[in-house]
């Protein structure tokens, strides 16, 4: 039996239930960002009708770059070794102070 071939003449647009028709609409870039740092909530909902609600915030210690930084790193190495560098420069420029005792 030959395989026949998909019906090209169907079009695009009626290929997809109408609400899940987006044209027309845009969206908003970031709209969600600040909330998203802040920690967000994911309800599952099973099949035999329970909820579990789980809340995730960023983990101790965890640090989101913003879009502009994170494109100069590449990884969690290279932030590290910057900013081990930028330390050590920041140290080397400060002033030393004497002790109390020799400062007469």
């Amino acid at each position: 039996m030959k395989k026949t071939k998909p019906d090209k003449t169907r079009s695009t647009e009626n290929s997809m239930p109408r609400e899940y028709d987006f044209s027309g609409q845009k969206g908003v870039r970031g709209k969600y960002y600040q909330a998203y740092r802040k920690g967000h909530t994911v309800k599952i909902h099973e099949g035999d009708g329970t909820v579990t609600i789980q809340h995730f915030t960023l983990a101790d210690g965890a640090v989101m770059l913003e879009p502009d930084v994170q494109a100069y790193f590449p990884n969690s190495a290279a932030v590290n070794k910057t900013l081990r560098s930028i330390i050590a420069m920041v140290q080397g420029e400060r002033p030393r102070r004497r002790p109390a005792s020799s400062r007469r």
